[in-house]
């Protein structure tokens, strides 16, 4: 499903613990990690759409995670023009997301990659909240920064409220 303007519609997904850490989910068979994420089905709105992916990509379900909130808005990314499928249509410019942050409130062993149709992930780590905006792939940056600085206003922890920018100056140790 492809918006008029070439987006894919999409969720993404924050996962947290109890220290502010965030889930970092390594890609099967590649050193590239990210966040999980998924298309939202035509079927779905964008919760619906997140438990889904959070279930086939991690493992967890509802019960095992607590909503804390989402982006008032659809953040938008475009691929590089390497990445753009010229062949198929329509036509797949980027991805426009709603970004959600939740809680695991159950054991960790919960986590596990061969719930979907097909293995998204392979490995995972426990990681600093800023620090996917220095390992994501460059053209996610900008909106990983964007969802990061909306969501982390939701977390009461206070090292996470350090700003983007002094955490990737170094001025801030986590």
């Amino acid at each position: 499903m492809i918006d008029s303007k070439g987006y894919r519609p999409n969720v993404g997904i924050i996962l947290c613990n109890d220290q502010g850490r965030v889930f970092w989910a390594k890609r099967k068979g590649a050193n590239s990690w990210q966040f999980p994420q998924g298309g939202i089905d035509c079927d779905e709105d964008p919760e619906t759409a997140m438990y889904r992916e959070l279930w086939e990509e991690t493992g967890l379900r509802a019960e095992h995670v607590q909503m804390l909130g989402r982006t008032r808005y659809w953040l938008r990314y475009k691929l590089p023009d390497k990445y753009v499928r010229k062949n198929s249509m329509p036509l797949c410019i980027g991805q426009k997301q709603i970004w959600f942050i939740l809680r695991l409130l159950s054991d960790e062993t919960n986590v596990r990659f061969d719930c979907g149709h097909k293995q998204e992930f392979d490995n995972w780590k426990w990681v600093e909240y800023w620090y996917p905006l220095k390992d994501v792939v460059y053209f996610k940056r900008r909106v990983y920064r964007k969802a990061l600085d909306e969501l982390g206003m939701l977390l009461v922890d206070d090292e996470v409220q350090v700003n983007a920018e002094s955490y990737l100056a170094g001025r801030h140790q986590l």
